[in-house]
């Protein structure tokens, strides 16, 4: 997949794909009224369900709107944030393991707003770096240089890493492909990132077709908390 495919919201700005981003922007901003909302991991039931994507377009779109927003990728096994921005690999591993300044590793983007920390180097044991103290004080580090902290994590369902940063975070959004993922698995994910004492947002479903022109995403979100996903 392209750059410029992935990066939609900013290279087809008036797109029907976009402007679904600008509404579960906005879904995200009014998901939790009852409390902050400043740090916010998205993950997905499987791999291959264009959750990557998703949380660098959501990203982008928040920074759009005026927010300081630090996007994170925090999957150490699959990384590909630092692909979809055009960035250098140098990122949190290095942090973690290396114990540079984790200020000092975030890149820039083309939205003044948006700063990205890629994964850095792939390790052998992200599980325990990402649940090591060093990591919480990384988040809160980052925290209080952005309105918002994005979080891209693995599959909830293949490894524990999603698990591990659930009671880390704000909130959750939980990534469905449509036709893909069956409705059990979505609902193993969900009960899952519960269990570690996360709070679920709501979910996305994506890759529903519309329009034969613009049938490659669009998103259904809903709060998904105290129900079973469907």
């Amino acid at each position: 997949m392209s750059k410029k495919r992935q990066l939609i919201v900013l290279e087809q700005a008036k797109s029907p794909i976009a402007e679904s981003f600008r509404t579960l922007r906005t879904n995200i901003q009014f998901a939790k009224p009852d409390g902050e909302l400043k740090t916010i991991l998205f993950t997905s039931a499987g791999p291959g369900e264009g959750k990557s994507t998703i949380t660098a377009n959501t990203a982008l779109a928040l920074a759009q709107s005026g927010r300081r927003v630090i996007l994170m990728d925090c999957d150490l096994r699959k990384p590909v944030q630092h692909k979809i921005f055009g960035k250098k690999n140098k990122g949190l591993t290095n942090a973690l393991v290396e114990d540079l300044p984790v200020l000092e590793l975030l890149q820039d983007t083309e939205v003044d707003k948006l700063k990205v920390l890629t994964s850095g180097p792939i390790p052998p044991n992200p599980s325990e770096l990402l649940g090591s103290g060093r990591m919480l004080e990384i988040i809160e580090t980052v925290k209080q240089q952005a309105d918002m902290v994005i979080i891209d994590v693995p599959p909830a369902i293949a490894v524990t890493d999603a698990s591990v940063l659930a009671s880390r975070v704000d909130g959750i959004v939980l990534t469905v492909s449509a036709g893909m993922v069956r409705p059990e698995m979505a609902q193993q994910a969900q009960e899952l990132l519960i269990k570690a004492n996360g709070y679920i947002l709501g979910v996305v479903l994506n890759r529903v077709e519309i329009e034969e022109e613009h049938s490659y995403y669009y998103y259904y979100y809903g709060d998904t908390q105290h129900k079973a996903a469907k």
